[in-house]
């Protein structure tokens, strides 16, 4: 089925709107905390070379957001969708960050739902790879009903396999949750 992986979707807090090369500054900026990449895979995206290449990875899969803070207008982090799966009926969410001021406020909870209610439009499951150390996205991805399934060595855009948990959420129980 054709659909869109780079729509623009829209809650009462963010709008996720597709990765444009012009944004790189901007989402830099937000990027270059450290504190942000503690428990990622590659704990060196904060420096600009090295999130460099995370951005052109995030541009060639077309697939990329920016997420912007609705009432600022700021650029409050980065998500992306990727590797659909016809026969499987399947997709990947993840290479997903936020600015350190947008941990806790229930942003990341609202754009995965918000990914979620549109996919499952298309697909009957998402999968999520998280990186095995970073023990904040995993209780974040298990608190929208996502269940690990499995570990897998992932080979990012530009870098060396990091071993990662793999995350899924099934359409069915989904919309079961939402009711």
């Amino acid at each position: 089925m054709k659909f869109s992986i780079q729509p623009i979707l829209e809650n009462e807090q963010v709008i996720l709107y597709p990765l444009q090369e012009e944004d790189f500054e901007a989402l830099y900026a937000v990027a270059s905390d450290p504190e942000i990449w503690e428990q990622h895979p590659n704990r060196d995206r904060w420096k600009k070379d090295v999130f460099r290449n995370f951005f052109d990875g995030a541009m060639q899969s077309k697939g990329a957001f920016k997420i912007v803070d609705k009432v600022t207008g700021k650029i409050a982090g980065s998500t992306r969708m990727y590797d659909y799966n016809e026969a499987e009926n399947s997709i990947l969410i993840g290479y997903t960050f936020y600015g350190t001021q947008y941990w806790g406020k229930g942003i990341n909870k609202g754009v995965k739902a918000m990914m979620l209610d549109y996919l499952f439009r298309f697909v009957s499951r998402v999968y999520f790879h998280i990186g095995a150390g970073n023990i904040r996205s995993q209780i974040a991805i298990s608190r929208i009903g996502a269940e690990k399934t499995g570990e897998q060595e992932v080979t990012y855009f530009g870098e060396k396999p990091k071993l990662n948990f793999v995350y899924a959420v099934d359409k069915g129980k989904w919309i079961l949750n939402q009711k």
